[in-house]
């Protein structure tokens, strides 16, 4: 099951409010009932992710992957007729995201600073976390 996988691996990446309204969608066609509280848990579990890989924590990451992978084969357990819309929604939402997220990784950037005098300079390709004085 590639889609829960890439439902986590989605929520790290700029895409993912799309990604998210797009499952959620999905579910409220499957389980209308459970819609609003499948959008709520996808919060909830993506700043869990992002804690997750903002410490390099694969194992936490790959236990919720097996969590969402788990829950949406019970939900194809049900009904096996929902193979090809899930795998649709992986194919148009959740792997571009992934794929847009990799690329802008991916792309290179060229950096440039010259300081003077005490002036200091931050510079990063990607994200930057500064503490203290």
């Amino acid at each position: 099951m590639t889609a829960g996988s890439a439902l986590v691996g989605a929520m790290a990446t700029d895409g993912w409010q799309q990604a998210r309204t797009a499952v959620v969608e999905w579910w409220r066609r499957r389980r209308p009932d459970a819609a609003e509280e499948v959008g709520t848990e996808l919060e909830a579990l993506r700043g869990r992710v992002l804690h997750a890989r903002e410490h390099s924590d694969a194992d936490t990451e790959q236990a919720l992957a097996g969590a969402w992978r788990l829950r949406l084969q019970q939900l194809l357990d049900e009904d096996p007729a929902l193979v090809g819309e899930l795998r649709r929604l992986l194919d148009e939402q959740l792997a571009p995201a992934q794929a847009d997220d990799r690329q802008a990784r991916n792309h290179p950037v060229r950096m440039n600073a010259e300081a003077h005098d005490s002036s200091r300079i931050f510079m990063a390709g990607r994200d930057q976390h500064i503490t203290g004085a």
